[in-house]
């Protein structure tokens, strides 16, 4: 307990010795503090990136989207989608020692599936019946329907492989992680709470070695001062630095911007089982009120595109829709057709601070455009674990109406974007926090999920998407871009299109 304790103490040296141990440690800000640290109970791409420093799942994604054997080197689907048989990598081993086995895989997938463990984000392998072992290196998926999008779900944080010896590590119990054990290239060694995370190399990697020893996550809630961070010496990586400031940061010899792919939409959910919010003719002035453009080009810096689809066009399944424009004159006929008058609807606003590209300043521009057409609102803000607990609040507790949030797929299948817009996510079960309901709609996203043809399937979500549109649980607002900004002394940083920032494989620039 003493050396861990020892690591802040450390790292505070770090600081103030600037590039004296820049070799042996590669520093990351980020702006929220993670909210758990068990990939079953994740809700949050930052936090899954952090994790997935330590934890592997039996695939992954390249830069390009494309998946890629991790723990698993091979699969294979039957002809009628029932079964997925996957053959598993020899010589892995876990950093307590446990050797990665079919054992592993068997026990982390009935603890993924136990409905009596927490995990909102269950939605994707939840047409799997059991999985077996079929051999000490092979297992068998054996579903209850045909699942075409499942291969890509395994490649998400929630689903990587943990031993069943984790449950036994101090702190951890069978039902909620706090100190992960995983097969990646580094170990988890502590966290301090609203500080950061700390992890290091795992000299038994099987895989390639990375080249620092220790990583440090600090949480950084403002972008000011991860940008501050970087130009000081202090971080060698921030995320989601003010947009403002890129282009001053790509003129400057000391940094590099990294404009990373997404596939994340941001929006407004909207509270469809508030009565003050049940009227889709109330939602679409909501979408009508905003002027989404001005939002991009007057505070995000042009760092996102205006959605044109409940889903962003790199996701497989993706058809665009169209519009809601700027027209505050046609929010206002809508709130009349409604029966609402002028100043008579009051809304509770929220959103964060840190998570998304200038999300607390674009929520500010939200209210101001709402408060033009009569509503009248107010944005508060939170931490971020306190926010994602209360955006999961159940139906019958949850007192939001607005809060603003971003969805970023983990694989590029509409099959997980479609997850917010049925109703069996709702929490508690799943991260469907607007509580839309559309029985068509729930219709053709079951059979979309259970279709075999790439074709059909791709139509399916169109008219879902469509339905959607109409009905508008959100404000459709935008799909952003994931910039990040870097001392040019490194190098070897990108961004995968789920929006995962790519920096396992840093190293000092020649």
């Amino acid at each position: 307990m003493t050396a861990l304790r020892v690591i802040p103490w450390l790292f505070t040296i770090a600081l103030l010795l600037g590039s004296a141990v820049g070799q042996e440690t590669f520093r990351i800000a980020i702006g929220v503090d993670p909210d758990t640290l068990d990939p079953q109970q994740s809700t949050t791409t930052t936090v899954d990136n952090i994790m997935d420093y330590v934890v592997e799942g039996l695939v992954t994604i390249d830069a390009n989207g494309r998946t890629q054997p991790a723990l698993a080197t091979s699969w294979t689907t039957s002809d009628d989608g029932l079964t997925l048989d996957v053959e598993l990598r020899q010589g892995v081993t876990f950093h307590d020692g446990t050797p990665f086995t079919s054992a592993e895989v068997v026990w982390t997938f009935e603890r993924l599936l136990d409905p009596d463990v927490r995990n909102p984000r269950r939605g994707p392998i939840a047409a799997i019946e059991s999985v077996e072992a079929t051999g000490e290196h092979a297992v068998r998926f054996n579903l209850s329907e045909p699942a075409p999008y499942l291969v890509g779900a395994l490649s998400m944080t929630t689903n990587v492989i943990l031993p069943p010896s984790i449950v036994d590590v101090e702190g951890n119990s069978y039902e909620n992680i706090t100190h992960l054990v995983g097969t990646g290239p580094y170990r988890f060694v502590e966290r301090a709470l609203g500080e950061n995370v700390v992890v290091e190399r795992f000299d038994g990697y099987w895989g390639e070695m990375p080249y620092y020893e220790q990583v440090v996550f600090q949480v950084v809630p403002e972008a000011t001062t991860r940008q501050s961070l970087v130009l000081a010496g202090q971080v060698d990586l921030a995320i989601l630095p003010p947009t403002s400031d890129i282009p001053a940061l790509e003129a400057n010899p000391r940094t590099e911007v990294v404009l990373g792919p997404s596939n994340r939409t941001i929006f407004i959910a909207i509270n469809n089982d508030d009565p003050a919010l049940d009227d889709p003719r109330v939602r679409q002035a909501l979408n009508y009120a905003v002027d989404k453009e001005a939002i991009i080009q007057g505070i995000l810096f042009g760092a996102a595109e205006p959605m044109d689809a409940p889903m962003a066009d790199s996701l497989f399944g993706y058809e665009e829709v169209g519009m809601y424009p700027y027209d505050p004159e046609r929010a206002r006929e809508l709130l009349a057709e409604a029966g609402i008058e002028e100043g008579e609807l009051e809304l509770d606003f929220m959103a964060p601070t840190g998570r998304y590209v200038q999300d607390f300043p674009a929520a500010q521009a939200i209210a101001n455009f709402l408060r033009e057409v009569g509503i009248d609102t107010q944005v508060r803000t939170m931490d971020w674990p306190t926010y994602v607990g209360t955006m999961l609040e159940p139906p019958e507790s949850n007192t939001t109406q607005l809060h603003l949030l971003g969805w970023a797929p983990s694989y590029m299948d509409s099959a997980q974007q479609m997850e917010q817009f049925q109703s069996g996510q709702h929490p508690p079960n799943g991260l469907a926090t607007s509580f839309y309901e559309n029985p068509e709609v729930d219709a053709l996203i079951d059979e979309a999920a259970r279709e075999l043809d790439p074709d059909r399937r791709a139509s399916l979500y169109g008219e879902a998407g469509r339905q959607i549109w109409e009905d508008a649980p959100w404000i459709f607002l935008w799909v952003q871009s994931f910039p990040m900004v870097h001392s040019a002394e490194v190098t070897n940083i990108g961004g995968f299109p789920n929006e995962k920032f790519d920096a396992i494989y840093a190293r000092p620039a020649d």
